[in-house]
């Protein structure tokens, strides 16, 4: 009787001990942003090949070492700076996220630095290998992002321009690397810039109250509601212009002609929720957004694939 229940204690602490690894698992995922780096590294190789590389073939590109090397060191300072952020943010994350820092409490705060200075120490390592140029992009790049976690993320307008702006800066680079410069490539820089901001701030409107006690002066807690409403509507036409030019300015074709032009129909639903603003319509709203994003990041892979065939 005695070894039945010895066998049943070791099996429900094994059971425990497993939950409690994978819990610590997916709270460190979710710290250091891991799907949303997946996301941005898809999108980057995506962009790299159908957009910025013009010239190489897919063979030449697949042995590029050095492109690869780049995204590399990419995703790791994404995953660090996911980190840093959710250290800085940990108090506003329990009233705004209280799953995903329930979920991270299965790790102490002293290992996510730990895992930071060790992402960040291989990112510049690997950097260094690639060139001293690549290095000083990278030092760059880690130095902001620590920054808007640290400061920048607490201080009205520039939050937000600096958080969309570390989004783009490896796509910059990479534009930079293969010197694609193009009046195409600009206006659909703006394009997901401007989209960028403003899921950055209908995000905001959503930790409003949250933001303001914890000291973050964001445009949602700075303005009247009328205001904030007014900005997100003025930088959606703005947008809508953007495609409009891009449609009728650039010859684009193919998948990225229906995207962009699938696109002015995605603005006008988004104005039209923000005209009639609630909790419920401003959440729809941001989520179309991040989705009609995801929909350009497939609308190029499909555009690419049909321009090289």
């Amino acid at each position: 009787m005695s070894s039945e229940k010895e066998s049943f204690q070791q099996k429900n602490f094994v059971s425990k001990s497993l939950f409690y690894r994978f819990s610590q698992l997916v709270g460190f995922l979710l710290g250091a942003r891991f799907f949303v780096a997946v996301l941005l590294t898809f999108a980057l190789y995506v962009s790299t090949f159908f957009l910025f590389n013009q010239e190489e073939s897919f063979r030449k590109f697949v042995f590029d070492f050095k492109v690869h090397g780049i995204i590399f060191c990419t995703v790791l300072s994404i995953l660090a700076g996911g980190i840093i952020n959710q250290f800085y943010d940990i108090e506003k994350d329990y009233i705004v996220k209280p799953f995903r820092t329930r979920v991270q409490s299965f790790i102490q705060q002293k290992y996510f630095l730990y895992v930071y200075l060790a992402l960040t120490v291989i990112s510049l390592g690997v950097a260094s290998f690639i060139s001293y140029r690549v290095l000083i992009f990278f030092v760059v790049y880690q130095f902001f992002m620590w920054f808007y976690s640290h400061k920048l993320s607490r201080i009205l307008i520039l939050n937000n321009l600096t958080f969309v702006s570390l989004t783009l800066y490896p796509f910059f680079g990479m534009m930079v690397y293969y010197q694609t410069f193009s009046k195409k490539v600009f206006l659909m820089a703006i394009f997901l810039f401007l989209i960028l901001l403003c899921i950055d701030i209908v995000k905001d409107t959503l930790t409003k109250s949250v933001d303001k006690a914890f000291g973050y002066t964001t445009i949602p807690n700075y303005f009247k509601s009328k205001n904030t409403k007014t900005i997100l509507i003025s930088l959606l036409i703005v947008t809508m212009a953007v495609s409009m030019k891009l449609i009728l300015k650039t010859g684009i074709s193919g998948f990225m002609s229906y995207y962009f032009t699938g696109g002015l129909f995605v603005m006008v639903i988004c104005v039209y929720l923000l005209l009639n603003s609630s909790r419920k319509t401003k959440f729809l709203t941001l989520n179309i957004l991040r989705f009609w994003v995801f929909i350009g990041i497939l609308a190029m892979l499909l555009n690419g694939i049909e321009g090289k065939l």
